[in-house]
């Protein structure tokens, strides 16, 4: 595994995310400056995720043969010009369109980025490769929101994009230097036919599933926790799942390697049943709080690593593409528990939230029970695939 290789595809795809949770510590200062609602302004987080969902999987079947390092470079490339644009922007339009030409960037680098890993590596050290690429994207969630408030009150929204496309820059110039990866040559009809296939369409439902039951509750922690009535308990809250969430994402890479994608998965999705089913126990007290914060942060953070590590044994003639849909995967999620659980809390309240989102979490664990393949029957077609 080439260590320096993955630094520099995990503070790539720190990058990325740090622009989509920079933004939401912002989005007050940038509704002012732009004369818009904060409501108005939220749009621009919605605005990136359907580019990116579309984008991701069409520019991954078009692009199937190229060398990876022009993918990535191209994408950092544009990905910086989005950035600029909104650092640049004066009106809401402006921005809008320049957040389009980012997520189409991102888009671009982040599904190649865990090919890329994915091809580098050894299959025994698969997972933690992959690991170590989504630990950038894992690290944005912890230092997102705070370094976007602080950043904001100290020098403004505009410096902070600026910074994030000199990250983007930076990386952008230490591709080159990266190995040569070209994936299998396939015809864009074959390419196109991952879309479709249904061993790789039920792993991108538990992909779905997993993050609507997560978003449910993350989506509206500041509400959930309202009885402590103290923004610092949120922020320390927030930590607390980011931490989670790293030490989830590091466990997962060690534990696919070790003992196989499926009981990780199972791992993951069963404790988050468990979590969100004692959520609103769990939060009566400050240290249950924090625990329950760091549960839930450890179990939403195992679920990424295994599922790409099935997506990329199972379409091995196309992983770019299986990747990309993977990431559309992910925002539909986002998107689907943002709507259900802003439903249920307006509907019957907050204390049916965290309910909601366990039930949705079990509905994945059983779709996970049903689809996933034991390690043992999936080995002799990895093996061959190698």
């Amino acid at each position: 595994m080439r260590r320096g290789a993955l630094t520099v595809l995990a503070v790539g795809t720190f990058a990325l995310g740090a622009d989509g949770f920079i933004l939401n510590g912002l989005l007050p200062q940038i509704a002012h400056d732009l004369a818009v609602p904060e409501s108005v302004a939220g749009q621009l987080t919605t605005i990136f995720a359907v580019t990116y969902a579309v984008a991701s999987p069409i520019i991954a079947s078009v692009t199937g043969s190229w060398d990876r390092r022009l993918l990535l470079g191209g994408g950092l490339a544009l990905f910086t010009a989005g950035m600029a644009g909104q650092a640049l922007g004066e009106t809401y339009a402006v921005v809008a369109v320049a957040r389009v030409l980012a997520a189409l960037g991102a888009a671009a680098f982040q599904s190649n980025a865990y090919a890329v890993a994915g091809a580098l590596a050894a299959p025994e050290q698969r997972g933690r490769a992959l690991a170590a690429v989504a630990a950038g994207m894992t690290v944005s969630t912890v230092l997102g929101v705070p370094l976007g408030v602080l950043g904001g009150q100290w020098f403004g929204w505009r410096p902070i994009m600026w910074a994030i496309g000199v990250i983007g820059v930076l990386v952008a110039v230490a591709i080159p230097a990266l190995p040569a990866v070209r994936l299998p040559a396939v015809r864009l009809a074959e390419r196109l036919a991952v879309l479709v296939r249904p061993s790789i369409l039920r792993v991108l439902a538990i992909t779905v599933v997993g993050m609507f039951a997560g978003f449910t509750v993350t989506g509206y922690l500041p509400l959930l926790l309202g009885r402590f009535g103290s923004g610092a308990v949120l922020s320390w809250v927030l930590v607390a799942f980011g931490v989670g969430q790293v030490l989830g994402n590091s466990l997962a890479g060690r534990w696919t390697d070790r003992f196989g994608a499926r009981p990780v998965l199972l791992l993951s999705l069963g404790g988050s049943v468990l979590v969100f089913a004692l959520f609103n126990w769990g939060v009566s007290t400050l240290p249950t709080t924090l625990s329950v914060g760091i549960a839930a942060g450890v179990f939403g953070g195992m679920l990424m690593v295994p599922q790409q590590h099935r997506l990329f044994a199972l379409a091995q003639d196309a992983p770019t593409v299986a990747l990309g849909l993977n990431g559309s995967a992910i925002y539909v999620g986002a998107a689907l528990g943002s709507a259900v659980g802003g439903g249920v809390l307006a509907t019957a309240g907050a204390a049916w939230v965290a309910p909601a989102a366990a039930t949705v979490a079990a509905l994945g664990l059983l779709l996970a029970l049903a689809t996933a393949m034991p390690r043992k029957a999936a080995a002799p077609a990895q093996t061959a695939n190698a």
